[in-house]
Order: C-alpha cells, then structure tokens, then sequence
C-alpha cells in the first residue's frame, strides 16, 4: 500500500511517520517552496505528545520546546480567576509542550526524511486534480513554474489546510470559512521571564483576548524567554466581510496591536504593551473555522487537520487534533483490507469528535470560564473569584472540556 499525503504540516508530516512505522508507504507532497520555521507559538496536549513520545520524537521536542508547567485564567484586567497544572505537574504521563509551531514542524519534518529517505517530502507541489479510479488515486501536482506532476497511490489524504483543495472538489458551494469577526494580532520577542518561565496566561474573553507564554529559552540569554503573545480584538460581527486570503497573515505595526490592547489587557505578571513595541514581525490574522461536514471519506480520499476540522485557537487543540487524526488513519490502514472501508471507519470515528470540539471552541472552550465570570462581575475587580463563582461551576466549565478534548486518556 501507498498513502499519498497533500500537505507538509505537522498532521501530513505526522501521518507519513506514523504509516513508515506501521510499514506503509507514504510520500508527502507540500505546495511550498521549503519546509522553513514559520509561524508562531502554539501548545500540543499530552494526548498528542504521546503519539509523538510513540514515535520517538520526545528527545528532539525537549531540545526545542518548553515544558507547560501552568495555565493561569484571569480577566482581561488581570484578577486571578483559575490555575489549573499542566502536563506532567498535572498527573499526565507526558508533557504539555509550548513550542514555536516551526520548531515543532521542523523536528516531525526531519524524522520523515531521516526515517523515509530525502525524497519522502515533496516540495513546490501544490495539488491541482486527483482522480480516484475504483482500484487506486492519481494525484496532480503542479509547481510555481507551471510544471505538472503526476502520483499513484492507494490513498489519497488531504491535510492542505482550511483552504484545502480536497475539501473544495467534495464541497464546492461551502464559501469562505466561519468569521465571527474576531482578529488575532501575534508575535514573539525575547523577554524577562514571568512567573516560574514555564507558565501560561490567558486574560479576557472572546471579545478582547490576551494570551502569552514562553516558547523557548536559550542558555546564552539566562533570564529570558522567547516569549509569544496574542491579542484578540472582536471588531466585526458575521455579517463583516472576512478579510480576503491574502491578508490572513499581514505584517501590522506594533501601535496597531497597542490599539487593541490598551485601555482593555493588562496582567501584573509582565508590560505587555512594552513586550509588543519590542517585537519586530508581528502579524495579523481572523480568527476562523469551518462548519462541520457530513463526511470526510470519499471511496479512497479523505480528510485531515484543517483540511477536515478548522477550529478556533483555544483549548490547544488544533496541532493535538491533527495528530490524533494521523494516529487514526494509520491505525485502520494497518489494519489491512479494504483501504475504502478502513477510512469510512476513520471517519465515523473522528468526525463526530472533532466536530464537538469545534462547537465547544466558537463559545471559547475552557476560556469561556473568563466570559463566565466577566458576566459576573462586568466592572471587573474583586478580592477573590470565589465571591463571583463556586469552585464548582468554575471546574465544571474547565473539566467539561478537557474530558470532551479526550485529555484523559493520556493520564499516568
């Protein structure tokens, strides 16, 4: 059997290391020129960094990556609402990891081509047609000089993103993805270290959002962290036009992100205003998804990651989803038989799931407990949470989540 894999991100990446391991053959074709470290900072839950520590790449992440240690929820004007442990501190078997999402590319890229061979990774081959002919896939890819290239597989993957071609042919009415109306400007600069510089923050609702955490710390720069941060602002509703494609990860001026915060974020932890003026690319971006779909599979074509679930940016679960879905897909195809009826399973099994989680995400996933208790207290400012909201509701909120999430299978 042959997978043919129409993305290099980390849920393509993953699923070509996990089909090698369960000795499949897979090749991975990926539109850009290189695979490079681009992005910035993103969380993955212990649940899917033990399908990573199955695949050996524990080591490699430890070098790149911090180990979470906390998440600490407040208001937007920075009262402690709940800190919750994470990972390890929490009784999980493995880490949370907050790494910069290139780093975390880079390391899963590497392993395919040391364990697949240099050509396991196709580059400049963006998917422009595929047929599934009863008896196996052809895919064509064509480069950014216009050249075509043709691929034979048994099974064709798409994990190309929310703009993925594959979820386009099966839907073609679907429109632009789900826009609330909310923009994220982000960034990541080296800065004094908060807390015990393994922790993280989230500070205010869906309306004005504050995330920061570190991702990186460097011997040669004691003291510090390569420290990411996100501003969320709502400055539209559904009816404002979503910004068009090519603006999805425009430059901004850091007085723009200071527009969006000011007068509305601030933590005692750390200056964020400062944190932001010191950062030199800082990029803007919708906060989007996509409805769910009534089916992934398609005979021997289907889904993954993005291209199949979008989900808004909270709970850490967009990279974690991805790689539980690699983890699936392989599972079932290992298990030999008919390709067809092994990706109907995959889809039965991972859609209603996700789909869940892309519904608890629109109403901010755990984050809701902040909204929960802004609602309480909209003049903000109070001497303890517990005069505002039970442990009990405040737990409710946070561990609904995480059992929906599937957090607990990971636990020690």
């Amino acid at each position: 059997m042959k997978v043919l894999i129409a993305g290099g991100g980390i849920g393509g990446l993953t699923l070509a290391l996990m089909l090698h391991e369960r000795g499949i053959a897979a090749q991975v074709f990926e539109q850009a020129r290189s695979v490079g470290e681009l992005g910035v900072g993103i969380n993955t839950l212990p649940h899917a960094i033990a399908e990573l520590e199955g695949l050996g790449l524990l080591p490699a992440l430890d070098l790149v990556a911090l180990r979470t240690r906390r998440l600490i929820y407040k208001t937007g004007r920075g009262d402690d609402i709940v800190a919750q442990p994470r990972g390890t501190w929490a009784g999980f078997a493995t880490p949370q990891f907050s790494i910069h999402r290139g780093r975390l590319q880079r390391v899963i890229h590497d392993a395919v081509l040391e364990r697949l061979g240099p050509d396991a990774v196709q580059t400049d081959r963006r998917l422009v047609a595929f047929e599934d002919a009863g008896d196996g896939v052809t895919a064509t890819f064509e480069s950014r000089e216009g050249a075509r290239h043709e691929a034979r597989g048994d099974v064709l993957v798409g994990a190309d993103g929310i703009h993925s071609t594959i979820r386009s042919h099966f839907y073609p009415d679907q429109g632009p993805p789900s826009w609330q109306g909310v923009l994220m400007w982000r960034g990541a600069a080296w800065w004094p270290r908060f807390l015990d510089g393994q922790s993280m923050i989230v500070a205010g609702g869906m309306a004005r959002k504050l995330v920061l955490y570190p991702i990186a710390h460097d011997p040669a720069r004691p003291g510090e962290a390569l420290t990411n941060w996100v501003v969320c602002a709502k400055v539209g509703d559904a009816s404002t036009p979503i910004p068009a494609r090519e603006d999805w990860s425009r430059r901004a001026p850091a007085d723009e992100a200071l527009a969006m915060a000011e007068g509305h974020l601030g933590v005692p932890e750390t200056d964020i205003f400062a944190l932001i003026r010191a950062t030199d690319e800082i990029f803007v971006y919708p906060m989007c998804d996509r409805d769910g779909l009534p089916r992934w599979s398609h005979g021997r074509v289907t889904l993954m990651g993005d291209a199949a679930h979008p989900m808004y940016p909270v709970g850490s679960n967009g990279a974690s989803q991805a790689i539980l879905d690699a983890r699936d897909v392989a599972d079932r195809l290992a298990e030999g038989g008919d390709p067809v009826v092994a990706l109907a399973a995959y889809d039965a099994a991972r859609r209603p799931a996700t789909a869940a989680i892309v519904e608890a995400n629109r109403s901010g996933g755990p984050e809701r407990v902040i909204d929960f208790v802004e609602e309480r207290a909209p003049e903000g400012g109070f001497a303890d949470v517990h005069d505002v909201a039970t442990a009990d509701e405040l737990r409710a909120i946070v561990g609904d989540y995480e059992a929906l999430a599937g957090f607990g299978r990971a636990r020690a």
